[in-house]
């Protein structure tokens, strides 16, 4: 007889999913750039920031699958998923500590400070930990993604990925007891309390996930799609470090121009380095991925190329927020008010989320994956205005005026990103030939990691060469590059033929 699983066991499976995405709400937007400003020189730190997503991002294309696989075939007497999940945490927990004792290992401003690489050792063993941070992170989340088929069955699988998004999304909103810890300096007891938290959810998931070992004896492993990750991975990390050059060389050839010209040719030079960046990453992986069959799926590509804009652009939006806002808009506090943006974001973008999918069915997924590009882009752009405006003084306002236009450019792009969350998914799903969802799907989301990379990876230098040329100008030019990202989004979705239109 199937069992049925109640509610409180479903939170249990799934609480591990808030300790995760607690722990990345607290890293990457906040804790991250932070110790970066304590261990490069000014000028610089959005480049080095990059350099941190960017290997980052990297290892976790390429773990997270490869711990799932070999989760699958675990015949370990605790079961399949357990002892990966707690693995990863314990590991993930320890690098996170190692990330908040960095600066005890030397910062810029120490008179004898120990250089390793070039860089100051902080930043070195930052560096490190981060990568293991990531590494072990995507150990546990592989297997993770596995508990809800494994146990749950088919007609609570609805309500257990509610829970399961729920969690996702409820950290932006926890984040905001953390972040005045940063801002007074507290890194050592920041990462503790991300670490415990990580720990205290595993446990509770790990003894709420009743799995019985696996007996049978798994089949031989197909090494082939995990080369081609390799491949992939490295092909966008080729791809970004080339668009960079290209965004570099135009630098140098409009070094005696203007600045009107030079926003003009090397900003141009960024927005086809991230636009080629992707497209040819998403067109030679799914070839890779798909093989042969990819010509025949043009809809799936284009749709990928959407993806990857959209959340490129909303992701790197996210990375470098605080530096904006104590740049452009010279705030003291930069980390709080970077986690009440983010959570002011998320209480926009949880209700579209939820009732964005109920309203694609009437008026069409494609439809709404459209307007939610327009919405976000409209958005971003209002957040170049308030950066704009604060910068020049045109309207003469008050600090806190200029706040509050950034703070409704957040709630903006919040109703625009939980509204393509909640129909760009639906959508791929019905572009894909459903015998080979699983592949097809996969290469998604391993393209997905690829768009922080390009969006980060590019817009990081592109930032501190226009702050070199005017202090605060890097993120009006990057922030507009990412609002026109948005727009080109919309414009490669319109190559995606559904089959409604197929039909007509």
């Amino acid at each position: 007889m199937e069992r049925t699983y109640r509610w409180h066991e479903h939170v249990g499976i799934n609480l591990y999913w808030l300790g995760q995405s607690f722990a990345s709400g607290v890293l990457t937007p906040i804790l991250l750039p932070y110790l970066v400003l304590l261990f490069v020189p000014d000028a610089q730190k959005n480049t080095y920031l990059a350099s941190v997503n960017i290997a980052g991002l990297a290892v976790a294309m390429l773990v997270q699958p490869i711990a799932g696989m070999l989760s699958d075939r675990s015949t370990s007497r605790w079961g399949r998923r357990r002892p990966f999940i707690m693995t990863g945490a314990l590991l993930n927990a320890l690098a996170i500590l190692l990330i908040g004792l960095s600066p005890q290992f030397g910062k810029l401003s120490d008179p004898n400070a120990r250089v390793l690489f070039g860089v100051v050792l902080g930043f070195a063993v930052l560096q490190v930990a981060n990568i293991c941070s990531q590494f072990s992170a995507n150990i546990a989340q592989g297997p993770l993604q596995g508990l809800i088929p494994d146990l749950i069955p088919e007609k609570q699988r609805g309500f257990s990925s509610g829970i399961k998004s729920v969690f996702e999304l409820l950290p932006s909103l926890m984040v905001l007891g953390i972040s005045p810890l940063v801002n007074k300096g507290y890194m050592l007891l920041t990462a503790a309390i991300v670490s415990v938290v990580l720990v205290v959810t595993m446990v509770v998931t790990v003894f709420s996930a009743h799995e019985e070992p696996q007996t049978a004896r798994p089949e031989k492993i197909n090494w082939e799609p995990y080369l081609r990750m390799i491949g992939l991975t490295a092909l966008f990390v080729t791809i970004t470090q080339l668009a960079v050059w290209l965004v570099n060389l135009s630098g140098s050839l409009t070094s005696g121009s203007n600045v009107a010209a030079r926003i003009l040719l090397v900003g141009l030079a960024g927005m086809i380095g991230m636009a080629g960046a992707i497209f040819i990453g998403v067109y030679f992986g799914a070839s890779l991925g798909i093989g042969k069959e990819a010509g025949q799926q043009k809809s799936f590509i284009w749709w990928v190329i959407n993806r990857l804009m959209f959340l490129a652009a909303v992701g790197a939006i996210q990375r470098f927020a605080m530096y904006f806002l104590k740049d452009v808009l010279k705030i003291q506090n930069a980390a709080t008010m970077t986690s009440i943006l983010l959570a002011l974001v998320a209480l926009f973008l949880i209700p579209s989320a939820l009732f964005g999918g109920r309203l694609a069915d009437r008026v069409g997924k494609k439809r709404l994956v459209s307007a939610s590009g327009y919405i976000a882009s409209a958005g971003a752009f209002l957040l170049v205005l308030s950066g704009f405006v604060a910068s020049s003084g045109l309207l003469n306002l008050p600090q806190a005026g200029y706040i509050g236009m950034v703070l409704v450019s957040g709630c903006v792009i919040g109703l625009g990103t939980g509204t393509f969350m909640a129909t760009n998914w639906a959508l791929g799903t019905s572009l894909v030939p459903p015998a080979e969802a699983g592949k097809f799907l996969g290469i998604s989301n391993l393209a997905g990691a690829g768009a922080g990379i390009v969006g980060a990876g590019i817009g990081g230098p592109l930032a501190d060469y226009f702050d070199a040329v005017q202090p605060g100008l890097g993120y009006l030019v990057i922030f507009f590059l990412y609002a026109v990202l948005f727009l080109l989004s919309v414009a490669a979705l319109g190559q995606v033929k559904i089959a409604e239109q197929l039909s007509s």
